[in-house]
């Protein structure tokens, strides 16, 4: 059986030994469809967050992408690798002591816009080619710098060599490389040795299910009370439902006036405001796509509904 007229937003658990790529195959085949897409790959030793966008909603990938990062990561102090984890080649070991002054010391000059190389293990491409591909034929190239920020670094635990932190910070950021570089800054060097993403998209780990629990919804018919809808992304513009002879411009893509335009007041205790970038509904309140204001009218920005709807 087929969901051809599904869509929304569902929020997978990765679990280890999986590709994000994986899920997405899985999801296909539990679910029975096609166009599902996933934003902001996971490593396959990682586990964690990773939305899933079904039918429209795959329109979403790129913008859900752009949100800022949270995950809790376990630093192995000590132990350099080749692909700055537990799953590459040992590189260099160290004794050296450090103290938990000196960690957290470390970790805090890494907070704020910083630059980082992107590991030879990564999906960067250089020259059409991704980089993992290049180092699992011993080829290391020179990677320019980029520009990430870290909005915050908690050390929740030092046990032995293992620091367990929590990092909130952009899309882009490598913790495999963060952990490197605080390692290289106290002289001892260290790894990644696990990795959970908490948060994605503006979606959080309690909101997250597994595969398992998804085959379980789909058996209980129970499958779309799980899947956020399109237009909550956009919660926070303003939303306008159209009158019934507007229904066929709109799903056109047809730009309106902005004094044709009536706000409805979704929630009762929230006054709907005119805002430039605002939420389409047509008449019998299907979410056709978001508009933007130019001057006295508003034009699509992005369509989430089309003419066989």
């Amino acid at each position: 059986m087929t969901n051809m007229n599904l869509s929304g937003i569902i929020i997978i658990y990765k679990e280890k030994g999986m590709t994000s790529h994986d899920v997405v195959w899985h999801l296909r085949k539990i679910i029975g469809m096609k166009k599902i897409g996933h934003t902001g790959t996971l490593d396959p030793d990682a586990e964690g967050v990773l939305p899933a966008a079904l039918g429209y909603a795959t329109k979403l990938c790129d913008l859900m992408n752009e949100n800022d990062k949270k995950y809790r990561c376990v630093m192995r102090l000590g132990q350099t690798t080749s692909t700055q984890d537990l799953s590459g080649e040992v590189l260099t070991m160290s004794d050296q002591e450090v103290s938990s002054e000196q960690i957290r010391e470390a970790a805090s000059a890494f907070t704020g816009t910083i630059t980082q190389v992107p590991p030879m293990y990564s999906a960067v491409k250089i020259g059409g080619k991704k980089l993992y591909e290049l180092a699992r034929k011993g080829i290391e190239v020179e990677r320019p710098s980029r520009e990430v920020t870290i909005d915050e670094i908690i050390i929740d635990d030092i046990s032995g060599r293992d620091v367990t932190m929590t990092v909130t910070c952009s899309k882009g950021t490598y913790i495999r490389t963060l952990c490197s570089d605080i390692g290289e800054r106290l002289g001892c060097g260290a790894c990644m040795a696990s990795l959970v993403r908490l948060r994605a998209a503006g979606f959080d780990v309690e909101d997250a299910v597994t595969l398992d629990q998804v085959r379980q919804f789909v058996s209980e018919g129970s499958l779309g009370d799980h899947i956020i809808p399109t237009d909550a992304f956009f919660k926070e513009y303003g939303a306008v439902r159209v009158r019934e002879e507007e229904d066929r411009l709109l799903i056109n893509g047809n730009p309106f006036l902005r004094e044709d335009l009536v706000l409805y007041q979704e929630d009762p205790g929230i006054e709907p405001v005119m805002t430039k970038k605002l939420r389409m509904y047509t008449s019998d309140g299907r979410f056709a796509g978001v508009y933007e204001r130019y001057g006295r009218r508003y034009k699509p920005w992005k369509m989430f509904i089309s003419q066989q709807d």
